[in-house]
């Protein structure tokens, strides 16, 4: 981060109409703005401006390597950037505005800076479900690129508050809109000769998408990143995550669920969707905690439970 970005003042403001004005207008003259979505908190530039869009990976310390999302405001305003295939359109009919993010081919003559798309020949679209990113979406009039509102490699945030935490100093404006809905990132679908690939599991499952298209995603072959989400080094604690855990050490800030309690629990009913939306904000917690280790109770291997296990082994990598 250079050293003006070191010295700005962060404003946080409520997702009333002023706030959403104000947003849009710094996106406009190339600032970036954290803005709330049903998935994560997202840090979002005009996409069509590569000025606007190295701010984020200036602010994030995100690597130039790692493509971004971009959101649209519906299927329409995705066929201006990409190929949209039969499947693809299929599934924006079933799942958008949500959070679901399409990997497709990108058009030759896109207004997305390259810089958006990593240098790779496709580009990944969401069309969000959150009223304040789809009303700031309609006012700017462009494409936003929006990766989760944190710095690189941290949990990502579901609260204005966190954004404030990991961003606060390096943008100029965050907008509160609450807890995020679904707290996971979005999903993310690439294809194959129109075969689905999972490239980041999410709230929408591979069931889910069988039950669309009549066949489930496979995983990617290649290791080579091509899509938001996929580093092997994410969601990064302080302390060493132990998962799985059915009791909780002396030393140790537990991580509950079900009918294994913790200091904090993610579902006392064992609520998989619940679980989720509070995943992120639990990791905010017992990161702040003087615990020495973070143990996660063990999270059922189906449904949304799929993505929230990527997620914690990914922590755990990265502790």
């Amino acid at each position: 981060m250079n050293e003006q970005e070191t010295h700005l003042r962060t404003h946080m403001l409520p997702a009333d109409k002023t706030g959403i004005a104000l947003a849009a207008a710094l996106l406009g003259t190339g600032e970036i703005v954290a803005l709330p979505t049903e998935t994560v908190y997202g840090l979002a530039a005009d996409a069509t401006n590569g000025i606007a869009v190295a701010k984020i990976y200036a602010a994030k310390g995100r690597p130039h390597f790692n493509p971004l999302i971009v959101h649209v405001r519906d299927a329409n305003h995705a066929a201006e950037y990409a190929d949209i295939s039969d499947n693809a359109a299929r599934l924006m009919t079933m799942f958008w505005p949500g959070p679901l993010t399409l990997v497709l081919p990108a058009l030759s003559n896109t207004a997305i800076v390259s810089l958006v798309q990593a240098g790779l020949p496709t580009i990944a679209l969401r069309a969000p479900a959150h009223p304040v990113m789809q009303a700031v979406l309609r006012t700017v009039g462009k494409a936003l690129a929006a990766p989760s509102a944190n710095s690189s490699g941290l949990t990502s945030p579901t609260t204005a508050a966190h954004v404030m935490a990991s961003l606060n100093g390096h943008i100029p404006l965050v907008i509160d809109g609450g807890a995020c809905e679904i707290g996971l990132e979005s999903t993310i679908i690439g294809f194959e000769d129109n075969h689905p690939v999972l490239l980041r599991a999410g709230a929408i499952t591979i069931e889910m998408i069988e039950t669309v298209l009549g066949v489930l995603p496979k995983l990617p072959i290649d290791a080579a990143i091509i899509a938001p989400g996929q580093l092997s080094r994410h969601y990064a604690q302080t302390q060493p995550l132990r998962l799985n855990a059915s009791y909780k050490n002396i030393d140790e800030f537990m991580i509950g669920f079900g009918a294994v309690k913790g200091d904090i629990t993610l579902s006392a009913s064992g609520d998989l969707e619940e679980a989720a939306a509070n995943l992120f904000a639990a990791l905010h917690i017992a990161g702040n905690s003087k615990a020495k280790v973070i143990s996660v109770a063990t999270i059922p291997e189906t449904g949304v439970g799929i993505a929230m296990n990527d997620r914690l082994k990914r922590a755990t990598l990265g502790a």
